[in-house]
């Protein structure tokens, strides 16, 4: 059987991430999302709060945070001079690794920008799931224990961020839908209940599995 990788990109609140590691146990698959960073974090020696904050900025951020402090000569140049990683050579490291994993497994990749990493493979299958704001909060409230001001602001954030991410990056917007083989609102729909949806059409394309 030939290998595939899902892709699923999601918007907050969604519930992207749980139906995510439920098709993977339909399909008898891994789940690879933030953790795959760990690698990465070992390699540099960087801490989770570092990587998300690489993440977070412009491309070349980390070259300029490390001239910031040179041109003070403080001390904190030293720690920083042995590792200068971009926000560009994080995305580019672990670009490679999702496709050494997916050349290796068959597997399901959640955000990271895998629609635009993988767009040229035709085993991949790529997804964006959304949900209306209402859903998106209510789930936000019970999941973060915050009230429907914090959802809000906590959905917001995570919109922003990630879209100017996949800017950044794929140099596209994570809501166009042409960059997906499949949108899916799951708006009054449980976690299983997509699971299985989608768990079908993988198995459509896949027979054998």
């Amino acid at each position: 059987m030939s290998k595939f990788v899902i892709t699923i990109n999601r918007e907050a609140g969604s519930g992207g991430k749980e139906i995510a590691e439920k098709l993977g146990e339909l399909l008898g698959v891994k789940v690879y999302g933030k953790e795959i960073l760990a690698t990465i974090r070992e390699k540099y020696n960087l801490t989770e709060e570092d990587v998300e904050k690489i993440k977070a900025t412009k491309p070349g951020w980390w070259a300029d945070f490390c001239r910031f402090y040179k041109q003070f000569g403080t001390t904190a140049a030293i720690a920083y001079e042995s590792f200068e990683v971009d926000s560009k050579q994080l995305y580019q490291e672990e670009e490679q690794l999702l496709k050494d994993l997916a050349s290796q497994e068959s597997c399901i990749i959640v955000g990271r920008t895998g629609f635009h990493i993988f767009k040229d493979n035709p085993d991949a299958m790529r997804l964006l799931i959304i949900a209306d704001p209402e859903c998106r909060v209510k789930r936000l409230m019970e999941r973060q224990n915050v009230d429907e001001q914090g959802a809000r602001e906590i959905m917001e954030r995570a919109d922003k961020a990630r879209e100017n991410y996949t800017k950044s990056f794929a140099g596209t917007s994570r809501y166009d839908a042409r960059n997906y083989d499949m949108v899916i609102n799951v708006s009054g729909f449980t976690t299983d209940q997509v699971a299985r949806f989608l768990a079908e059409n993988v198995r459509r394309k896949y027979p054998e599995l």
